[in-house]
């Protein structure tokens, strides 16, 4: 029914009506999502090709996260009241070359330089994300900073999507490699460059600079606690989603990239469902139950794996991961708009880093975490229900944030 209304209504077209120079940063983001996507769905596989146990690959994954919880808060800091083109600039002309050593790296034997380019690949991708929320706040019209946001996280699953299938047609019509398909991919990412140069970025005035910087903590805190507990359980299950349906289903790395890239395309259209959803049921509904259903539908995928030998079971495992991405990713711009308005203007920046550190940082020691327990023996689907369980209380967490922003401003739900 709400679908319905929205394409009659063309209301997608609004997304055309977002400031010129948000809309060209979210293209640079997009070519940069494009290596963040080809990435995640294979370099796990890649790696597990090249003899790395999964302990390993942990250990190494673990360096890019480290990189985010040394440097977000000093980039935080150093960014605020300042222009965010060169931070975009840099970072798209670096990242995908440091991609592409990454790979080479691992095709050459050179393991022992693996975890210091893992360390400047968490390093670089931060620059850039941190950097995309500050600006859409600060050039973005208050009735387009939702279309905004919604636009930015779509990206990622459009850059999922157009990977996935990418990498499915290559592996098997050209029987190309994991790593000769990223080293292609990330070069293609060097098309973000164009774009970042192109962004139209306003002079800062000087009566908006400031030499002391005042961050209400307090506020701050209230914003971190539950993006804090849901990015713990996240970094869990999300950097091993292809680990779990490799060993669990035997899904190879061409096959596991067409599955997360139609999932991808259900998580960006949900994505740019957002705004209309969010102006129907508010920000409480559209968090709240969008959330629960997705743990609901993580502890279904995670109890088939005790069912793999069954072969129509792989079926089930793929529908409850297809429903848990969308509904998961929902809930991610929302929050996000939630947070930086409930701040205010001069925490944005440092809550945009802060944020960046939480889901890097406890990624890195959820790294740490799934090392210890997959060398305790404990299965992914024991995992998966840890994070089920942080999924659920990082919702009670969340509800009681979104009780306090409806104290703040009940005007905006």
């Amino acid at each position: 029914m709400i679908i319905n209304k929205l394409f009659l209504s063309n209301k997608f077209l609004e997304y055309l009506k977002i400031n010129k120079s948000v809309l060209i940063l979210i293209k640079a983001q997009f070519f940069l999502q494009l290596t963040a996507s080809a990435f995640f769905l294979i370099l796990n596989i890649y790696l597990s090709k090249n003899n790395f146990s999964d302990g390993e690959i942990a250990n190494f994954l673990s360096y890019r996260f480290l990189a985010v919880i040394i440097f977000s808060y000093p980039l935080g800091y150093f960014i605020t009241y300042r222009k965010l083109k060169p931070f975009f600039v840099i970072s798209s002309f670096l990242l995908p070359i440091v991609a592409i050593s990454l790979v080479l790296l691992i095709k050459f034997n050179l393991f022992e330089y693996l975890k210091i380019i893992f360390f400047i690949w968490g390093l670089l991708f931060t620059v850039f994300q941190v950097s995309v929320l500050p600006f859409i706040m600060r050039y973005s019209e208050s009735s387009k900073k939702t279309l905004a946001i919604s636009l930015s996280f779509a990206t990622h699953s459009i850059a999922m999507l157009l990977v996935g299938v990418l990498i499915f047609l290559t592996s098997n019509l050209f029987k190309i490699d994991e790593g000769s398909i990223l080293i292609f991919i990330s070069s293609v990412s060097l098309c973000s460059i164009y774009y970042s140069a192109r962004i139209n970025e306003p002079n800062i005035k000087d009566n908006n600079k400031i030499t002391s910087r005042n961050y209400n903590w307090k506020l701050i805190l209230q914003c971190i606690l539950p993006t804090l507990v849901i990015a713990i359980g996240a970094g869990l299950t999300i950097p091993f989603i292809n680990l779990f349906f490799y060993h669990n289903f035997h899904i190879d790395s061409s096959d596991f990239a067409l599955i997360g890239g139609v999932t991808s395309l259900l998580v960006a259209f949900s994505s740019l469902l957002v705004p209309f959803i969010k102006e129907k049921l508010g920000f409480k509904k559209s968090i709240i139950n969008t959330q629960l259903i997705a743990v609901i539908a993580l502890v279904a995928l995670s109890t088939t794996a005790y069912y793999s030998n069954y072969d129509y079971i792989l079926y089930f495992a793929i529908f409850f991961y297809m429903l848990r991405a969308p509904l998961m990713n929902m809930a991610a711009p929302l929050t996000s708009e939630l947070t930086m308005i409930y701040v205010g203007k001069n925490n944005q920046e440092m809550l945009s880093a802060i944020v960046a550190a939480i889901w890097s940082g406890s990624w890195y020691f959820s790294s740490k975490i799934f090392k210890f327990l997959i060398e305790q023996n404990f299965s992914y689907s024991e995992i998966f229900y840890i994070t089920a369980f942080l999924y659920l209380l990082g919702i009670i967490l969340y509800y009681y944030l979104l009780k306090l922003f409806s104290n703040h401003s009940v005007s905006a739900i």
